[in-house]
């Protein structure tokens, strides 16, 4: 009998493994060129170096409709006469031109291939202007499904944002719309109505009252930003800021509320500098100085707009009022003012090539609540929230998407990934020596695109373990390695099940009372021991069973 049920289960564990693997490659194979398109560092893309937009555009709430032009000025890095521009439908391109020369664009679906007339010179700055318009796409869940929303305040005026992370910023606007090359420096024009305002990225240089009734906001970001980090939030603004001391001198945090919200946010908002305070901390100086920080009100839940935080949690603490750790840790801070100003050094400042890639930005950032929650109150309090958090991991696919096809991985990538985190920091064993590991990774990639691989070489080297294993187990397979035990006549007899080959990640266990390191591989190993039971300490992720 105990065979039969062995074979059966066999065969079911068999069978789950063959139609998960067949759902990935079924996914995999539903991919199309217009994915291609949108996820590959094609030839029309790769021979130029974007250095400078200047984004015109006029906002029409009323009919939802956008129209204006971008700039977009490069670097020719070798000779090539077809540039790819993106732009999603339904908005179209009206027109492209160059030193006053209207240029051939051939469309295909998304991907717009311009050619040249001028010839391109190797390290010649050149610049062309994309005029478009239309009405863009109407987010239908934002930010997780992006685009506009436009919305109304509860005065019935125009509330209106955008969103576009995984999308793409060619939902609203003409650009290079590939991760891996962020434009230097930006200025963002905006028209809207009289009697509302436009907050975008950077610093405010002017506004212009023009003669119809309407007024354009002049936005510069001075460091070099992601497409998707671009935004446009419209609505009956009024304004608060405050100085905050920090490490490379004082930066100002500014505030754009609903003016029906004022006083309750300059109320709720001071989990801001208290935020700032903490990442500092850990992670180094706020990565954009020069173009301050911003929380922005916006008719959805929130998104890491660099330098232009969007925050929509209803002045709530935790998620909607929720904690979701379910700890009790979570309704100590506002989760969208931390979580998503954790993403101005995890995703702004550091931030992937490859959307594939995403847990490096919501991995990082997940654990950075924990930080934050250690740094204000203590390391309990952060781990109980990290290990809380882990407790809804599905592992239902890799975290690591698909590469070149705009696919990221599983939604695991934020609290899998931050208790993956945080299990190596149990590993190094020197908390000091941790936080300079993370401050060094803010500093080493400082405002570059990166890797996995990038990231999982400077921890290999930084901590001084090989982490090879560590990270194919976690980021590359669904299963989460398990402590197989049992106790007989005073000997722990114990290994790992469900790993990859060569998986052997030390780990501490508690017995009668006492920490104690075990060092299981796929092999049984034995040792003496007086316990009737062994428990793995929370702040690893491994699972345990007893024989």
């Amino acid at each position: 009998m105990k065979t039969k049920f062995l074979v059966l289960f066999i065969l079911l564990i068999t069978s789950s493994i063959v139609i998960e693997a067949q759902g990935l490659l079924e996914d995999k194979n539903t991919f199309t060129r217009q994915d291609t398109l949108r996820g590959t560092i094609t030839p029309e893309r790769v021979w130029w170096d974007v250095t400078y937009y200047h984004l015109d555009i006029k906002v029409d709430p009323d009919n939802k409709y956008i129209s204006g032009k971008n700039l977009v000025q490069y670097k020719v890095l070798k000779p090539h006469n077809v540039l790819q521009i993106d732009l999603q439908n339904p908005l179209e391109i009206t027109k492209v031109t160059q030193n006053g020369k209207e240029l051939k664009v051939k469309h295909d679906g998304n991907a717009h291939f311009i050619t040249l007339k001028d010839k391109q010179v190797v390290g010649d700055i050149n610049s062309l202007e994309v005029h478009y318009k239309g009405n863009p796409k109407v987010a239908k869940r934002a930010p997780w499904d992006g685009g506009f929303s436009w919305k109304k305040d509860d005065n019935g005026k125009h509330f209106v944002a955008t969103s576009c992370q995984g999308l793409g910023a060619s939902v609203w606007w003409p650009n290079k719309d590939h991760m891996y090359d962020e434009v230097d420096s930006m200025l963002i024009s905006v028209n809207v109505p009289k009697g509302l305002s436009n907050v975008s990225n950077g610093r405010l240089r002017s506004i212009e009252e023009q003669d119809d009734n309407t007024v354009t906001s002049h936005w510069f970001v001075n460091n070099p930003i992601n497409n998707y980090g671009v935004n446009v939030n419209i609505g009956d603004y009024v304004h608060f800021s405050e100085v905050f001391k920090g490490e490379n001198g004082d930066l100002d945090l500014d505030y754009f509320v609903l003016r029906d919200n004022l006083e309750k946010a300059k109320e709720h908002f001071k989990d801001t500098p208290k935020m700032m305070k903490a990442f500092e901390h850990w992670f180094g100086p706020y990565p954009f100085y020069e173009d301050g920080f911003k929380l922005v009100e916006v008719p959805y839940l929130g998104m890491e707009h660099q330098s232009s935080i969007t925050y929509g949690n209803k002045y709530m603490k935790g998620y909607l009022g929720n904690d979701l750790s379910k700890t009790g840790w979570g309704l100590k801070f506002d989760f969208i003012i931390i979580h998503e100003a954790g993403h101005e050094w995890f995703a702004n400042n550091i931030t992937y090539k490859d959307i594939a890639d995403m847990w490096i930005h919501e991995g990082f950032t997940a654990y950075s609540e924990g930080l934050y929650l250690e740094y204000h109150y203590n390391k309990q309090a952060g781990d109980e929230y990290t290990v809380g958090k882990g407790k809804d991991i599905k592992n239902d696919r890799p975290i690591i998407g698909y590469y070149n096809v705009n696919k990221e991985g599983s939604g695991d990538m934020y609290n899998k990934g931050a208790y993956m985190i945080h299990t190596l920091r149990q590993l190094i064993e020197d908390d000091e020596k941790w936080r300079m590991i993370l401050r060094g990774l803010n500093k080493t990639f400082y405002h570059q695109t990166v890797t996995t691989k990038q990231v999982e070489d400077y921890l290999s080297k930084t901590t001084g373990i090989d982490l090879t294993e560590f990270f194919n187990q976690y980021l590359r397979d669904v299963r989460i390695p398990t402590l197989e035990y049992e106790i007989k006549n005073n000997v722990l007899k114990f290994r790992y099940t469900n790993i990859i080959e060569n998986f052997d990640m030390p780990i501490k266990i508690h017995i009668n009372g006492s920490e104690q390191w075990l060092f299981p591989k796929a092999e049984w190993q034995t040792m003496s021991t007086k316990a009737d039971d062994i428990k793995i300490d929370d702040n690893f992720l491994v699972y345990s069973s007893k024989l």
